[in-house]
């Protein structure tokens, strides 16, 4: 019997190594990326690889505007990407970068789509450990989602809720590192970059800019994994 998954594919690490958890377990795995207004649309052709090079059986991009509500330095373009932040102030407050209620919709339309698909289980690559300060990365969020997903829907109601799986909820970004790279992941086609350069050349792959939180995260990652880091930064 087919067990499907859907699988939410930023085109970042994280996502795609759920991506290839997901298959490793045996799903088959139908990523979603939404296209939400983001300053780094560019991720949207890095989750397109990812998911053509791991297997995915479909992927979808949903369009979702939350320029149109702003408040985050991923949606507006007045409001700056922190660069250069030492390693304990990443870990303090929440950033500018956290996007107003994000995970809730993204989650929301994954678990709509598991719902359209009959998908036993939805994917998402959050994770508590490493990322600073978002609200709707940590363990009590995903519980309390679990519960809406529960009481809101078909499946829900009829006992058999489909599950919300967070892999890498637990995991340091070097134990993402070495996953990610057990598995095969093709970690030179992914994007973590909050504010990536884009060659002028034609067909040009963004470039990390290694100096937001994002790319610190990644590179202090597979440095202390003791692995090489395939990706290509600015700096």
């Amino acid at each position: 019997m087919t067990r499907r998954a859907v699988v939410l594919l930023s085109g970042g690490l994280d996502s795609a190594t759920c991506l290839a958890v997901a298959r490793r377990d045996g799903f088959q795995a139908h990523a979603l990326s939404v296209d939400y207004g983001q300053r780094h649309r560019v991720e949207l052709d890095a989750a397109r690889r990812v998911a053509s090079a791991l297997g995915a059986a479909g992927h979808r991009v949903v369009a979702v505007d939350l320029r149109a509500l702003g408040g985050s330095a991923l949606t507006s373009d007045a409001i700056d990407v922190p660069k250069d932040r030492e390693a304990r102030a990443i870990g303090e407050g929440i950033p500018s970068t956290y996007v107003p209620a994000r995970n809730t919709i993204l989650l929301a339309l994954a678990t709509g789509l598991a719902e359209t698909l009959d998908a036993d289980a939805v994917f998402v690559g959050v994770n508590a450990l490493d990322y600073s300060g978002y609200p709707d990365c940590r363990p009590a969020f995903l519980d309390a989602f679990r519960e809406v997903a529960r009481l809101g829907t078909q499946r829900g109601v009829e006992g058999r809720p489909t599950r919300v799986e967070a892999p890498l909820l637990s995991a340091t970004k070097a134990q993402i590192a070495a996953l990610a790279t057990s598995l095969h992941v093709p970690v030179a086609d992914t994007l973590s970059c909050y504010d990536p350069v884009v060659p002028p050349s034609a067909g040009g792959r963004p470039l990390h800019c290694g100096r937001c939180d994002a790319c610190q995260l990644r590179r202090r990652g597979f440095l202390e994994a003791g692995l090489p880091d395939p990706t290509a930064y600015v700096r």
